[in-house]
């Protein structure tokens, strides 16, 4: 008859507990670090009395729907926004527009936020009218219904085209080490060096 020897898994006992809670502590520090943000939007050169221009004046008397943004308010009607932006392009009338009235109240948020709706509606025909008003313009562009499509020649004839690259398992898989924080791989060490560890405390102790 065997008997049953007990085995005191020691460095697996600490690897169990310890690896959990350096996860959680170095997880919750990836997750606090602020995430920074990029906003591109192009502004022209400062107007001067011998470089300034009047281009905004010849859409400054077009037909403008005229929406006063609240402060702090833009984000929650974000879904009204783009339903007023999709309803402008849709119409697609000569001359006419939505005005976004913003104030020294309204945040940066508010504006990001705008910013967004025009992505999200797809409306590239957009300002601001920092000159005078400091409102935000969404312009229609105009499409005529009888326009006629202008035939180029083939552009592409005798051209070699070559299909796009498809990444496989291992680029995957070298990309996502790449997006890895710092602290993972000091976390994957340790683990294999406690499981190391602990490989050889087992086989010690059934040797013994």
């Amino acid at each position: 008859m065997i008997s049953g020897k007990k085995i005191f898994y020691v460095p697996g006992l600490i690897s169990a507990l310890l690896i959990p809670v350096l996860f959680w502590y170095f997880g919750n520090r990836k997750l606090n670090e602020p995430i920074p943000n990029v906003m591109d939007f192009g502004l022209l050169a400062k107007l001067t009395k011998e470089n300034h221009n009047d281009y905004f004046e010849a859409f400054r008397n077009w037909n403008y729907q005229k929406i006063i943004v609240q402060p702090n308010s833009a984000k929650s009607n974000s879904a009204f926004y783009v339903s007023k932006l999709k309803k402008l392009q849709k119409r697609n009338e000569k001359k006419t527009g939505i005005e976004f009235i913003l104030n020294d109240y309204n945040t940066y948020g508010d504006f990001a936020s705008l910013l967004n709706d025009m992505a999200i509606a797809k409306h590239e025909t957009y300002g601001l009218d920092l000159d005078k008003t400091g409102h935000l313009f969404a312009l229609t562009n105009y499409q005529d219904p009888n326009a006629k499509e202008i035939e180029y020649d083939c552009l592409l004839c005798n051209d070699v085209i070559r299909d796009e690259y498809k990444p496989t398992f291992l680029d995957d898989a070298q990309f996502f080490i790449k997006q890895l924080p710092k602290e993972s791989f000091y976390l994957i060490f340790g683990f294999l060096i406690f499981l190391n560890i602990s490989m050889f405390s087992v086989k010690e102790r059934f040797l013994n």
